[in-house]
C-alpha cells in the first residue's frame, strides 16, 4: 500500500507544504476520531471535477468502525462525494444531509476542509477535506461524558477548518500521547475546570486529589499536588500557556510515588479562545519500569567493567609467567593467551560504555589491528586499513568475532610476508609494501569478513580444513561453533592469502541453545 505522500505526489499536484500538513494531521487525527466516535478519512481533490482520493484513514477507538475496509487508495466521484465537494469549494463544514448505509451499517456524513495557514497567520485555500463518518448502528441518548467529548470535537474539527489544528509538534515528541480514553479534561477560558472524565478524576486522585474536580483552577491545583515546585511551575504554565493560544510541550507531574503525563491543547474555534483542553494519562507504573531498566543497565555496564578488569589481571598475570618460563615454546604459548584474553577485554571495555548490549565494531577492529602490527613477532612493517563497516553487532557475535580477527590478522603479519632481506612482492610499480585489507559488508542479514594479505599465499600442501597452527583451530572452532558461520582459505587472486567469513547477523533461539 502505498503512503499519504507517494498517493499525494502521483494523483495531485499538492506542495510539498501542504503534504507535510497533512502528514501532521494524520499524526494527530486519533484524537480528533475519538472524541467524535467516527472514522476519519483525508480526502484529497484529483484531477477531474467531483473526484476525491483517500490517502489516510483512522478508525476511532471509542466506538465501532464504520468501515470494515480499509479505504486508502480509493478515487471516488460523483454523488458520493457530494458532501466533500461542497465542503472544498465552499471551505465550510457540511453536516447536511440523510444517513447512508455501507452494507448493513448505516453512517451520518460530514465533511471538513482542511487548510493551511501561511507564514504571516492568514487561512490559505481548501487543500483537503476530512470525511468524518458515524455509525449509528449502536445509536442512544449520549451520556455527559459523550457530549462533552462530541463537543470538543466539533471545537477541534473548526480548528481543522481554520487551519489552527494540529498544533507544532515540540522537539524530541513522537507521539501524540496521552489520548482520549486515557483521561480528559476541559477548561473554560478563565482556567476553571468544566469537565472531567472518570479517568481523569482517577489519574489525579493517585496524586493525592481526592475531591472532584469540576471548578477547580487546575493551575492553581498543578502548583499545589507537584511535590518539585519547578515541576509544578512548568505544568501550571502549560496550562496557562494553553489558554493564550499557545500549545505547550508535555509536562509530568510527580506527587505522592504518582507520576501522570499531561497535554494541553487551545480550544480557538473561529480564532476565539474559548478554553483548553488537558489529557491527562496515569504513567506511575510506566516510570516505575523507567527506573528499573536505568538500573539494570547501570548493573549491566558494571558487570562489564568488572569483567574487562578481570581479564586484564588475568593477562597480567600470564605476561608474568611468561617472563619467568625459561623454554621458548612455553613463553610464546603464555604471550599468545595474553594477547587472545587482551582482545577479550576490548570487548567488554567497549560494552561497559554502552546503554545496550551491543557495540560500534569498526573501533574494535581498528585497535585490534593496530595492536597486531605492534606485538607481532616478526621484522617486517606491516600496513593495515579497512574497508567498509562492520556496523553495530550483538555483544554474542562481538566477543568470537573479535578473537577470530585478532587470530587471522596476527597469523596474516607473523606468517603471510616472507622474512626481511627476501624478495618482496612484485607490484605494478615495484615491490608492494606489506599490507593486511579487513574488509566488511553486510548482505541479506549476513556479514561478510575478509582478512587478506598480499604476503605469499599459502604454503604448497596446506590443508584448509585440517591444518594450521593452534590459532587457526581457534578460528574455525569459533566460526562454526559460536557463530554458526562459515570460513575460508585460499590464495587470492592477485597473490597473498585470503580469510573469507561469512557470518548470520539474525540469531534464532534453536542456534542459542544448539551446542
Amino acid at each position: 500500500m502505498s503512503t499519504l505522500r507517494d498517493l499525494a505526489e502521483e494523483h495531485t499536484q499538492l506542495r510539498p507544504a501542504d503534504i507535510d500538513h497533512l502528514h501532521r494531521i494524520a499524526g494527530d487525527w486519533q484524537l480528533l476520531s475519538d472524541l467524535s466516535f467516527a472514522d476519519l478519512l483525508l480526502w484529497v481533490p484529483v484531477d477531474g471535477e467531483g473526484t476525491f482520493l483517500c490517502v489516510a484513514q483512522v478508525r476511532p477507538t471509542t466506538a465501532p468502525t464504520a468501515y470494515l475496509d480499509d479505504q486508502v487508495g480509493r478515487i471516488v466521484g460523483g454523488p458520493e462525494v457530494a458532501h466533500l465537494e461542497v465542503a472544498h469549494r465552499q471551505g465550510r463544514i457540511w453536516r447536511e444531509g440523510d444517513p447512508v448505509w455501507y452494507g448493513d451499517v448505516p453512517a451520518r456524513h460530514e465533511a471538513i476542509p482542511v487548510r493551511l495557514r501561511t507564514a504571516d497567520g492568514e487561512a490559505a485555500e481548501v487543500i483537503a477535506v476530512v470525511g468524518r463518518d458515524t455509525n449509528l448502528s449502536t445509536a442512544r441518548t449520549p451520556s455527559q461524558l459523550e457530549l462533552n467529548y462530541l463537543t470538543t470535537a466539533d471545537d477541534l474539527a473548526q480548528m481543522v477548518a481554520d487551519g489552527t489544528f494540529p498544533p507544532p509538534r515540540h522537539p524530541g515528541e513522537t507521539t501524540s500521547a496521552p489520548r482520549v480514553g486515557d483521561g480528559l479534561v476541559r477548561l473554560d477560558a478563565n482556567g476553571t475546570i468544566t469537565y472531567a472524565s472518570p479517568n481523569a478524576q482517577s489519574a489525579y486522585r493517585r496524586l493525592g486529589y481526592a475531591s472532584h474536580l469540576v471548578g477547580e483552577d487546575l493551575a492553581k491545583l498543578h502548583r499545589r499536588l507537584a511535590g518539585d515546585p519547578l515541576e509544578g511551575t512548568d505544568a501550571a504554565n502549560a496550562v496557562l500557556a494553553a489558554l493564550r493560544g499557545d500549545a505547550p510541550p508535555r509536562r509530568e507531574i510527580d506527587a505522592r510515588g504518582a507520576t501522570m503525563l499531561t497535554r494541553a491543547l487551545p480550544l480557538m474555534p473561529a480564532g476565539v479562545p474559548i478554553g483548553a483542553l488537558v489529557l491527562v494519562r496515569d504513567i506511575t507504573e510506566v516510570r516505575r519500569r523507567d527506573r528499573a531498566l536505568i538500573t539494570k543497565d547501570a548493573t549491566i555496564r558494571e558487570i562489564h567493567h568488572r569483567v574487562k578488569n578481570n581479564l586484564q589481571t588475568v593477562a597480567a598475570l600470564l605476561r608474568l609467567q611468561a617472563r619467568r618460563v625459561s623454554m621458548p615454546e612455553a613463553r610464546v604459548a603464555l604471550e599468545e593467551s595474553v594477547r587472545r584474553v587482551a582482545s577479550i577485554a576490548l570487548v567488554h571495555e567497549t560494552l561497559s560504555m554502552s546503554s545496550d548490549e551491543a557495540v560500534e565494531f569498526d573501533g574494535i577492529v581498528d585497535r585490534v589491528a593496530s595492536a597486531a602490527t605492534e606485538v607481532a613477532a616478526t621484522e617486517v612493517t606491516v600496513g593495515m586499513r579497512r574497508q567498509g563497516s562492520f556496523g553495530v553487532l550483538p555483544a554474542e557475535i562481538a566477543t568470537s568475532l573479535v578473537m577470530i580477527l585478532n587470530e587471522l590478522l596476527l597469523n596474516a603479519v607473523e606468517h603471510g610476508f616472507p622474512p626481511a632481506g627476501e624478495e618482496s612482492i612484485p607490484g605494478p610499480a615495484g615491490p608492494a609494501p606489506p599490507e593486511v585489507v579487513v574488509s566488511a559488508h553486510r548482505l541479506r542479514k549476513q556479514l561478510h569478513v575478509s582478512v587478506a594479505d598480499n604476503g605469499r599465499g599459502l604454503p604448497e600442501q596446506f590443508d584448509a580444513e585440517r591444518g594450521g597452527n593452534l590459532g587457526l583451530q581457534i578460528v574455525r572452532a569459533l566460526v562454526t561453533g559460536e557463530l554458526r558461520g562459515t570460513i575460508e582459505l585460499r590464495n587470492g587472486a592477485a597473490g597473498g592469502t585470503e580469510a573469507l567469513l561469512v557470518v548470520p547477523l539474525a540469531r534464532t533461539p534453536t542456534d542459542r541453545l544448539t551446542p
